[in-house]
């Protein structure tokens, strides 16, 4: 948490390959992890959701979900599209998810915890191990920011870390484990949810409560 020009969402891209660290280090499973890219990002695990969700509106849910990573089938020259497949193992995706998205709905018609669920459907094809997400709860209705909720809540029975970037308190303190603060681009607190409050969170983002 932090508030804007904090440099949350500059560390999440160095975190998820888009920019270099100009110092430190960051270790993942205990080794060194440097990155020149995000593609190596996504081979260490690290998947990100941007806050624009970055979906093309006018493609179906499978499409999306799939996009840059299509499955082909047949054999040299002749290989076309798998449709079939990617349908077949969006829609389990979904229902893992317990989404009411559909794969071969568009993008376009969908609400915005269903264009999340997408996103995130998107993270669980290549297996991550950390999931990033940037104000997923930013500009959606209240039905949907529990839609969103119950999401991250699945990722996390699943094993896999979520990195919650999010300037709506209730939903950091309903979901996370930990709450870290920045300000001005240093860390001011690294503490559990159980050990903090939000009125504490709020003095550290403003400035009132200088470090814990």
């Amino acid at each position: 948490m932090g508030d804007n020009g904090a440099g949350k969402s500059t560390l999440v891209k160095m975190i998820a390959g888009n920019f270099r660290p100009s110092h430190g280090t960051m270790r993942m499973d205990g080794k060194e992890l440097i990155l020149h890219k995000p593609a190596e990002a996504r081979q260490h695990g690290i998947e990100i959701v941007h806050q624009d969700l970055a979906l093309c509106n006018n493609l179906t849910a499978a499409a999306n979900v799939y996009l840059g990573r299509e499955l082909r089938r047949g054999l040299g020259p002749l290989r076309i599209l798998d449709y079939a497949t990617m349908y077949k193992r969006a829609g389990q995706l979904f229902a893992e998810l317990k989404s009411e998205t559909r794969p071969r709905d568009l993008v376009k018609q969908m609400s915005g915890g269903q264009r999340q669920a997408v996103a995130i459907a998107r993270t669980m094809l290549s297996q991550a191990k950390i999931v990033l997400m940037d104000e997923p709860t930013a500009a959606i209705s209240v039905r949907q920011v529990a839609e969103v909720l119950n999401l991250i809540r699945h990722l996390r029975d699943q094993g896999i870390a979520v990195v919650l970037i999010s300037h709506r308190m209730p939903d950091v303190f309903t979901v996370a484990d930990r709450v870290i603060v920045m300000r001005r681009g240093r860390k001011v607190a690294d503490k559990t949810i159980a050990s903090s409050s939000p009125e504490e969170v709020t003095g550290l983002i403003t400035g009132a409560i200088e470090q814990v």
